[in-house]
């Protein structure tokens, strides 16, 4: 990939899955997921149609430019040495709507904050976040239904996106990760705000946050935009306490007693809730506008370029 691609990556851990330490016995919904494979396949499909537009060995000629796998016609992958993870042309990508900041501020192409969550650097970078989001969010799906899930994954990739065109206004940028990390980012939330259901608090508090680290720290290799990723995780954390609720432990049985009624949700609870929306719509509201009106956000926090990548004696940024 030309040095201006910047990948989300995404290497989630099926061990997640905080539903492991749920007591299920409280007879809540189980629904059936159809959201998460369909944007499975609609991810599939674009990274098909990213290809035939891609047309590799149409647009590249010379003997010590090959195509990878020409076998596969124009849907055959650039050169290894423009982008090793078995993908599309920078332009390519580009043309079909990743993230650029100037395209999106000075030639008013907003839409490319969502689009780009639809387009992916190469084959591996598509399977990492495919493999991530099944795991991950066919079991949200099921527990929290649709809807829910669907405006989590959608916000939070546009809170990634935003995020990524403060910070990294010179290269270009694509991939699911930020809305992947929003999800993770709404199991953290959903853990803590509905705490007194879980049977075993501390090892799934551990769990998630182990695994989320991990994955913070994989966004500080160079070529990985892990401004995508923190700002879609923020996003997605902050949707957890408004979209994830839950009755706390004990309700559904003291609703039946008449004798000892309890509250469905402890004030804590609306508290969390009360404080997410003001955090999400002051957050969105003030980064959209400093993104519209051009401001680079490294100028007002020095430091902050050593989360998307820190320099070592074995790589540069």
């Amino acid at each position: 990939m030309a040095n201006r691609d910047v990948e989300r990556g995404g290497k989630k851990n099926r061990g997640a899955n905080n539903n492991y330490f749920y007591d299920e016995s409280s007879g809540e919904t189980h629904w059936t997921s159809w959201l998460i494979p369909a944007i499975v396949v609609a991810n599939l499909a674009v990274f098909i149609a990213v290809m035939f537009v891609n047309d590799c060995p149409k647009k590249i000629t010379g003997a010590n430019k090959e195509c990878v796998a020409r076998f596969l016609g124009r849907f055959s992958f650039q050169p290894l040495k423009e982008n090793p993870l078995f993908g599309p042309s920078s332009s390519t990508l580009e043309k079909m709507g990743a993230l650029e900041w100037r395209k999106v501020v000075h030639e008013h192409q907003g839409w490319r904050l969502l689009s780009c969550m639809w387009l992916h650097a190469g084959i591996i970078h598509l399977l990492t976040n495919m493999l991530s989001l099944i795991f991950i969010g066919i079991r949200l799906e099921q527990q929290f239904g649709f809807i829910r899930v669907g405006l989590i994954y959608l916000i939070s990739g546009l809170g990634g996106s935003i995020l990524s065109s403060l910070f990294l206004q010179e290269s270009i940028s694509v991939g699911a990760s930020g809305a992947l990390f929003g999800l993770l980012g709404a199991m953290l939330s959903e853990l803590l705000t509905n705490w007194t259901i879980y049977a075993n608090k501390a090892a799934a508090l551990i769990t998630l946050l182990f695994i989320i680290a991990i994955n913070l720290a994989l966004g500080m290799l160079p070529r990985v935009d892990n401004f995508a990723h923190i700002g879609g995780f923020l996003t997605g954390f902050c949707l957890g306490f408004v979209l994830l609720v839950r009755p706390q432990y004990g309700w559904e049985v003291s609703h039946t007693n008449t004798s000892r009624t309890k509250r469905k949700y402890s004030m804590y609870q609306y508290a969390l809730f009360v404080v997410a929306v003001v955090l999400l719509v002051v957050g969105l509201t003030v980064a959209l506008v400093m993104l519209f009106k051009g401001e680079n956000g490294n100028k007002h926090c020095k430091w902050c370029h050593y989360l998307s990548c820190f320099p070592t004696s074995k790589w540069t940024c």
